[in-house]
Parts: C-alpha cells; structure tokens; sequence
C-alpha cells in the first residue's frame, strides 16, 4: 500500500516536547504526515527579532556567501498513529541560524525531508556540502529544508521536496528510482527527519560518476563531492549527526 504523505488528521493532538515519541536518534515508521503552513509570523521570530538580526551580522561576516532566504519552521509536531501533524510558519532562513545555535532549541522546531539514496549493490549515495554552505563539508543525503516553492494548499508537499532537492543537487530524477513502500522517522534535538528509501538500477560509482557530471553544470554549487557510504561506521566521513541513525538502521537491516 502506498504511504500517504499529505494527510490531514483531525485527532492528533500537538506537542513540543516529543512526549510519547520513540527514542531520539532511532528510526521509526510513520503512517504519513501533514504540515499546515499557517499565516503570519512564528512567535519565535517575533520574540528573538534582535538576537536573530544581530546573530546573522556576526554569520554573514563569518560566511559572506550565506543567504537569508525563507523556509518552513514548525511551532509544533504530534506523533499519532495516523502519523505526523504540524503547523508552522514561513520563516527566514536568519531565524533558523539562530535557533540552532540554542543549546535547548526551544520555540520551534525544524523539520525536513531525506530522500535515502540507494543504489543496485547495496551501498547508500550522498553529498559533501560545499566550503561556502551552512554546513561546510559534511556529508549527508542531497536534501534541504521545506521552502515556500513546497507549499501546496497551505501544506508542505514532502514528496515535490525530495524530487526537487535531489534534482538540484545531483542531477539524478527520482522518478526512475523504485520508491520504497515505507515512510519514516528519527529525530534529535528538536529536528525531525522523514525518511524515503529510493532505489537507482545504478551501482554506487555510477551514481557518484553521474553526480560529479552534474556539478560541473549546475548553477549553484553547493556540494563538494558525492560519496558512497558502504558501511555504518560513523568514523569513515564527517557525517552530519541526521546522517548517524539512518546509516545504522539501513545497514542494521540488511545485515551489513
């Protein structure tokens, strides 16, 4: 049966605080999700207005190349047997850099899509992050956070996301990978990652081949490379820390 990914689900109730939820840093299956995108402005922009302005001064000095665009921030997530339901806001990509610099992460909470890369031989195919980025040279799957670009209806389209980021990133087209059945879930200080297997009738080197092709030719070049990760060993790239619970459950799972 195909999972659903845009679903509304009128029984859930919110929380901020993950109560209920299955350990952090583990990956869970979920039925769906639904993320409203609401009017306005989120609380926690308007609140931390200042420290937001002067943070992005001190991270555009550091990194010149950084832009404040926008992107979607959740004011809260529930978790139900229905799947995951959020309601968030069009938020600046400034506040985004200054939340995740918190040690509690409090007033929002950043979700985003990780189409999971697969190819013919069993290997997982990822992205190093460009010198220039927010997150210069980890290694992680070709993704980004919502964007208004992904709002349908006032709901985020998860799967017009992944198609996109992936496109952008790699070059490589979603619609000629088998998707997998499944749909999940890990988490970790205040950010959810939701999880789509996408396998490629390609080895691995094909695929990294076929990525590098496309970095020459792409109009941003946010990535420095692509890599195959044949292993779980957490030591053999600087893996973004979301990268640590996907690569131990799709290896745990296939007995690698």
């Amino acid at each position: 049966m195909k999972t659903n990914l845009n679903m509304n689900f009128p029984n859930s109730d919110f929380s901020d605080d993950f109560a209920g939820w299955p350990p952090e840093a583990t990956v869970f299956p979920i039925a769906g999700v639904d993320l409203k995108v609401l009017p306005g402005t989120h609380p926690f922009v308007a609140a931390e207005e200042t420290a937001i302005r002067e943070n992005w001064a001190k991270e555009t000095a550091a990194n010149p190349a950084l832009f404040d665009g926008r992107l979607v921030f959740q004011q809260q997530l529930s978790l139900g047997e229905d799947g995951i339901l959020g309601e968030g806001y069009v938020t600046p990509f400034s506040a985004f850099m200054w939340w995740r610099r918190q040690p509690e992460r409090r007033g929002g909470i950043h979700i985003f899509a990780y189409p999971v890369l697969e190819s013919a031989d069993g290997a997982l195919v990822a992205i190093r992050m460009g010198a220039h980025t927010a997150n210069p040279g980890q290694v992680y799957f070709a993704a980004g956070s919502l964007e208004p670009e992904d709002i349908v209806d006032n709901s985020c389209d998860i799967e017009a996301n992944m198609r996109r980021e992936v496109h952008e990133e790699t070059g490589l087209d979603l619609a000629h990978a088998v998707a997998g059945q499944g749909l999940y879930a890990s988490y970790s200080r205040r950010t959810v990652t939701l999880m789509r297997l996408f396998r490629f009738d390609m080895t691995a080197d094909e695929m990294v081949k076929r990525i590098e092709a496309h970095m020459l030719v792409a109009e941003d070049k946010e990535i420095a490379g692509a890599v195959a990760i044949r292993s779980a060993d957490h030591a053999a790239y600087p893996y973004n820390v979301a990268m640590l619970p996907v690569i131990d459950w799709y290896f745990g799972r296939n007995g690698a």
